[in-house]
């Protein structure tokens, strides 16, 4: 059966799309709007500001691929579709980093999984971090408005049998769970959402937003990674890009892009850091400080029965049983969730060499595999890392702190002691040098005792954010609250850089309702 392909279709229709690698010749672009990047926050900002009659040009790193090119191979997807070819480590390497680099971000490759900001995190912002108008209530409408737009609604199919261990395991201890809700829309239900999805049906930014904005005009230059932004008084004047090939590296084409307003939706890695080559000011030394990954452990555990973790939804249950708590400021809280389970992905981010890995990859499909996503920002010995520049990029500072170890523990014992309610046979903490745990009671034994440690300890994160925090308070933000420069008149950012804690939720909605909200507020200021 041959699958449409929208995005080949439009560009075949007359789309604006300018493939920056193919050019012969340097040159300049003018519209209303230019946006960096067009992930959750470009995306949303691009189609809210081309239906307010704008003209845009959203500029984008990575390559425009589509549903003809996604093969669910992740040979293919990793380096297709992921900075690094899915490879990117913090600086010490002791933490990978997935994140998104192609037409549409990381909602192209991400697991569709679409949560509300907690009410704890917007009442933490408030109070501590000078954010205003981002209450649960005042936030409630645009959460509505994109959940109606992407398709966004709690998955009506049974889970997959990895999350359905998760489920039975909450079930059997009496522990809060959910049922995800996904941005989906005819899903097949394979379970290679992380490759792209073949089918359209994942409602990312390639599919949706990015479509219509092109379809009212706007233009999508792909394969231009911004250099810096040009900028003189309180005013930025150009956005300098070069033109990069499949490998992001330079092909000898510059490119200017000018506009009346700019938007920076790079991504909580890059745009501090183009803040950070741009030399915008920044008195308080905030750029790219307190960035945060919600870092994740994995516990590994066999189960008699086939999980095939690789076939269906990837996440459909998620427990929130332990994120808040000790209260949003106390010990470091973590969500429950479980990863798909595919062969390159697993390999990479389980533990032993040798004999020990191959036996352990050939209980593949016997696998189930829970995760904790630690909820990083708020903890006083939980400050995040910090964005800084290097010689021809930048590279991410991320100190795993003594109550990021103890929270560690904690959910080691967690995600064991579910795997074994659920059934599991035996549990494997990801941490070198940890053996097979045959019982509950063994495992509360050696997980109190286990040694963690940078490197030893696989920790991995798909969810980056801060770096550019918003709020109020000059000496707490580099935006305000609806995301605009506090130095610079034409400039906001709308990308999940502006939090100032973590979520404690995977963050494509929250960056979804926000930047709806803002690119809507910016819209109405630009047209008046």
């Amino acid at each position: 059966m041959a699958i449409k392909d929208p995005v080949k279709a439009g560009v075949d229709s007359g789309w604006a799309h300018i493939n920056a690698a193919k050019l012969t010749e340097s040159q300049t672009l003018e519209a209303d709007v230019v946006i960096v990047g067009s992930g959750a926050g470009g995306g949303v900002a691009a189609e809210i500001l081309t239906q307010a009659g704008l003209s845009v040009i959203i500029v984008e790193g990575g390559p425009l691929k589509s549903s003809s090119d996604f093969n669910m191979e992740e040979r293919r997807a990793y380096p297709d579709l992921y900075q690094q070819a899915a490879g990117m480590k913090t600086t010490d390497k002791a933490i990978g980093i997935f994140q998104g680099r192609a037409v549409g971000g990381s909602t192209t490759v991400n697991w569709t999984t679409s949560i509300r900001t907690p009410e704890p995190a917007l009442a933490y912002w408030a109070q501590a971090k000078s954010v205003q108008g981002l209450s649960k209530a005042e936030l409630e409408p645009w959460f509505e408005k994109m959940e109606q737009r992407l398709n966004i609604s709690e998955w009506a199919y049974a889970p997959n049998r990895n999350n359905q261990a998760l489920k039975q395991g909450c079930e059997q201890l009496g522990w809060q769970y959910t049922v995800i809700k996904r941005n989906v829309k005819g899903c097949w239900n394979t379970g290679y959402c992380g490759m792209g999805c073949p089918v359209n049906a994942k409602q990312s930014m390639l599919v949706t937003t990015i479509p219509t904005a092109l379809a009212a005009g706007a233009t999508l230059v792909s394969q231009a990674k911004v250099i810096k932004l040009e900028h003189h008084k309180d005013k930025i004047f150009a956005v300098k890009a070069e033109a990069v090939d499949g490998n992001m590296k330079p092909v000898g084409i510059e490119l200017m892009f000018k506009a009346k307003h700019y938007i920076l939706a790079a991504g909580a890695i890059h745009t501090p850091t183009i803040m950070l080559r741009s030399k915008l000011p920044d008195p308080h030394e905030i750029i790219g400080k307190r960035t945060f990954l919600h870092p994740t452990l994995l516990s590994g555990a066999v189960f008699a029965d086939p999980i095939n973790g690789h076939s269906g939804a990837p996440q459909s249950i998620y427990s929130d049983q332990f994120v808040w708590q000790d209260g949003a400021d106390g010990e470091l809280g973590y969500k429950l969730e479980v990863p798909p389970i595919h062969p390159i992905l697993i390999a990479s981010k389980t533990i032993g060499y040798g004999k020990s890995h191959a036996e352990l990859m050939e209980k593949f499909n016997q696998l189930q595999v829970t995760i904790a996503l630690v909820r990083d920002g708020y903890h006083e010995n939980s400050q995040g890392g910090q964005v800084r520049l290097t010689d021809n990029a930048s590279t991410l500072d991320y100190p795993l702190t003594d109550a990021f170890w103890r929270a560690a523990r904690r959910a080691y014992a967690s995600m064991a002691e579910l795997q074994f309610a659920a059934g599991a046979q035996q549990v494997l903490p990801i941490s070198e040098g940890m053996p097979y745990l045959s019982s509950w009671n063994e495992a509360k034994k050696v997980i109190a005792e286990m040694d963690l440690a940078p490197l030893k300890t696989v920790v991995a994160s798909a969810h980056v954010m801060g770096g550019c925090p918003m709020g109020e308070d000059l000496k707490l933000s580099m935006v305000n609250s609806y995301g605009e420069s506090h130095y610079f008149e034409n400039l906001s950012v709308m990308d999940g850089s502006i939090f100032p804690t973590s979520l404690g939720a995977n963050p494509q909605l929250s960056i979804y309702g926000i930047t709806a909200r803002n690119a809507t507020r910016l819209a109405e200021k630009l047209t008046a």
